[in-house]
């Protein structure tokens, strides 16, 4: 017995509601418990609760399709420069298609899963609230449920909105069980996230564990959630689990593997995971996080790992993956199941389903768009503010928009009570420009800035700023090669230095630096406190991994230095600093100052 009371080396068998607009003819059943402390020995049901039997060994084949999309971050509907273009609608049709087709038959089903991070990068997000009291709506579980998603398993990202309105937003949103078997959180997030699901289709058991990783997780203050190792979780889970299903899926949002360039990666990735695990002893590993198009024209063999089929469907709904399983009668005790065909359709390809998208997305159009509409004051007229600067000229040197972000960064962690002495920004901060000289809108900041990255804080000495700083002129943009993301960082003013470019990329540095007005070289043993984004140098890291293998450069990993979250949203601190100076203006920050100089 645990000091909280519950049962170490147990789970509890529940039953539970599935989703009306999901898969006919289905039966759901939850697992209730904690499967990161020890392994589990036993699943006891509830007074009252049995499980049919097993797949008829001696009747027909049954053919299980499985739709499943990951890392939609709340582009239920993308917005264009010529309008809003529908996305989750289109992949509502063929869902409804496959359904339709299987309507009838007795030994075929489809699944509707989600990969996880569902809601964080749109402005949907906005309607979400900040807590409890001021939630209106959760889009994605609200559209998922009336699309009939069948279950979904947690995001990293779905986690930074706080366990307490997350919890509230599942309550009140979501008709479909939400799966993270690693995970170990409080009431009220408990009560509302699973360990795994027992889904029974048409007679089928469908065991679905989900798994979450604890890489990019920025908590909110207070929150009482812990992730454990997901292997752990998963080796302590299976072997009561797996007597119980004909089929056994892991819905993981755990990244590809840890060699995965896209997206931080810890503990271990679906790779990993599948190399864990016995030959077999899994159907498919359904992945997300690091938001790869895996299988796009049927299954690779890089991607079967003991034999375990690993997917993903890209990000931001730009693709449906689909996965067809038999299950074959025999005498064997549980049912052989091959995999027979994997591959992703391309969204945009799809009809959109017109009914789906005027009866459940509109509405929320409609609800947002006041949100967008908010005005936040003026752009400056200046050429350093437009798309074509911010994509052609990050990292070819000083920027005005760049400075602005950057500024701000300092000023609202200070206005936070943290004692920040400078702050640097990549380019996976901003994704496009502003309207020059025009009007600036709510609408428009979130365009530039769709993410929800938090702050970060570095603690770095002034040795370690300097060769930050060198490091950061071996990634400026050179004349005459072309831009891949290199991760090259604009400071705050509070860094003023020179980039001598030298006669290769290797013999850069950074010269004539000077911080708070006083020369670096001075102050080397000072500790500063830097503040960048959750992503920084992410994206940077398959230049990083390039040059290390095919050249004698020397990168630093990320920022080179430890690290602490906090639990400020950058997106919401350049907000509050844009109204409070009238826009996106020289006032603001928005102007060049002579900080950063090319040689």
């Amino acid at each position: 017995m645990r000091a909280d009371g519950k049962i170490s080396g147990r789970l509890r068998l529940v039953r539970g509601t599935p989703n009306a607009n999901g898969a006919e003819d289905t039966e759901l059943y939850l697992l209730v418990g904690d499967a990161t402390a020890a392994p589990i020995q036993q699943i006891v049901p509830a007074e009252g609760v049995s499980l049919p039997p097993a797949f008829d060994r001696a009747g027909q084949p049954f053919r299980l399709s499985i739709v499943h999309f990951n890392d939609l971050h709340g582009q239920i509907s993308r917005a264009m420069p010529y309008g809003n273009q529908a996305v989750f609608s289109r992949m509502v049709w063929r869902v409804k298609e496959l359904r339709r087709r299987c309507r009838d038959h007795r030994h075929r089903a489809v699944l509707f899963l989600s990969g996880g991070d569902d809601l964080a990068g749109a402005v949907f997000g906005e309607l979400l609230g900040h807590d409890p009291a001021s939630y209106v709506v959760h889009a994605g579980y609200h559209v998922y449920s009336a699309a009939g998603v069948d279950a979904g398993v947690l995001g990293n990202h779905d986690l930074e909105v706080g366990t307490a309105l997350l919890a509230h937003a599942i309550e009140h949103e979501a008709r479909f069980p939400l799966l993270s078997a690693n995970l170990c959180a409080t009431v009220p997030l408990a009560r509302q996230v699973y360990p795994a699901a027992l889904l029974v289709v048409k007679g089928v058991r469908v065991g679905i564990v989900g798994l979450t990783t604890s890489a990019e997780v920025a908590c909110v203050t207070g929150d009482e959630f812990c992730l454990g190792h997901p292997v752990i979780a998963l080796q302590n889970l299976l072997p009561a689990l797996r007597p119980l299903c004909d089929v056994l899926i892991v819905l993981s949002h755990l990244g590809r593997s840890l060699a995965s360039s896209t997206a931080t990666t810890r503990d271990a990735g679906d790779v990993e995971l599948a190399e864990s695990l016995p030959p077999g002893s899994v159907h498919l590993i359904i992945g997300g996080h690091t938001h790869e198009a895996l299988n796009e024209s049927g299954l690779s063999v890089t991607n079967l790992v003991n034999d375990i089929p690993i997917l993903q469907a890209g990000t931001m709904g730009r693709y449906l993956g689909e996965v067809d399983l038999t299950l074959h009668p025999g005498a064997a005790e549980r049912p052989r199941v091959s995999v027979d065909s994997v591959h992703l359709t391309a969204t945009a390809d799809l009809p959109v389903d017109d009914d789906f998208e005027r009866q459940q997305v509109q509405p929320l159009l409609e609800r947002s768009r006041p949100l967008q509409a908010r005005r936040l004051g003026r752009v400056a007229d200046h050429p350093d503010l437009t798309t074509e600067a911010v994509q052609g000229g990050f990292a070819a040197g000083e920027l005005a928009l760049a400075n602005l972000i950057a500024d701000a960064l300092v000023a609202g962690c200070r206005a936070a009570d943290y004692p920040v002495d400078l702050a640097a920004i990549d380019a996976s901060s901003i994704h496009c420009g502003l309207p020059v000289g025009g009007e600036l809108t709510f609408g428009d900041w979130f365009n530039l800035m769709p993410y929800a990255d938090t702050i970060r804080l570095y603690r770095l000495t002034g040795d370690q700023l300097a060769e930050l700083l060198d490091d950061n002129a071996r990634r400026v943009d050179r004349f005459g090669e072309p831009h891949v993301e290199r991760g090259f960082l604009q400071f705050s003013h509070q860094v003023r230095y020179a980039v001598e470019l030298g006669e290769s990329r290797g013999a850069a540095r950074a010269v004539q630096v000077t911080v708070d007005g006083q020369a670096l070289d001075r102050q080397l043993d000072r500790v500063f406190v830097l503040a960048c984004t959750s992503f920084v140098r992410e994206a940077a890291k398959p230049w990083e991994r390039y040059t290390a293998r095919h050249f004698d450069l020397p990168a630093l990993n990320g920022l080179g230095s430890p690290y602490a979250d906090t639990d400020l949203l950058v997106r919401d601190l350049l907000i509050a600093h844009l109204r409070a100076h009238g826009g996106a203006t020289e006032q603001a920050g928005a102007r060049r100052d002579g900080r950063l100089r090319i040689f």
